[in-house]
């Protein structure tokens, strides 16, 4: 099983970015937190690398629901839905799979919750 769902785009990199948080948020899904690998790899170690973005993706409503079935599920939240520029000039998006993800968390209650997000984050990168 893998552990993510990806499509690569023929879009520049700031508009693969923008179309990622618009499915998004067509899904019902914020993006609380944004992760500019490249600048902090650049500021911290003084590395070049391509460019590469972490989306943290969260759905409130179904953030909810695993937190009343799990309240350690937070050191999994958000989804991650990373974006970076290939070598060849094409962009990948990856989202995480939640159901793979979560198979470490003993928990039953969270399976449907996390069958459902799967569904909501393979749509988003689908229909790219």
């Amino acid at each position: 099983m893998t552990y993510y769902f990806a499509k690569v785009l023929k879009v520049p990199f700031a508009e693969a970015i923008a179309q990622v948080t618009a499915a998004l948020a067509a899904r019902g899904f914020g993006v609380l937190t944004t992760i500019d690998v490249q600048a902090t790899m650049k500021k911290k170690l003084d590395v070049e690398m391509h460019p590469y973005t972490i989306l943290g993706a969260c759905n409130p409503g179904f953030a909810y629901k695993a937190l009343q079935a799990e309240d350690k599920i937070g050191t999994m939240l958000p989804c991650n839905v990373i974006v970076q520029e290939l070598p060849s000039g094409e962009v990948e998006v990856a989202a995480v799979d939640p159901i793979a993800s979560m198979q470490a968390v003993n928990n039953p209650a969270l399976a449907e919750t996390a069958g459902a997000v799967r569904e909501m984050l393979r749509e988003v990168v689908e229909g790219l």
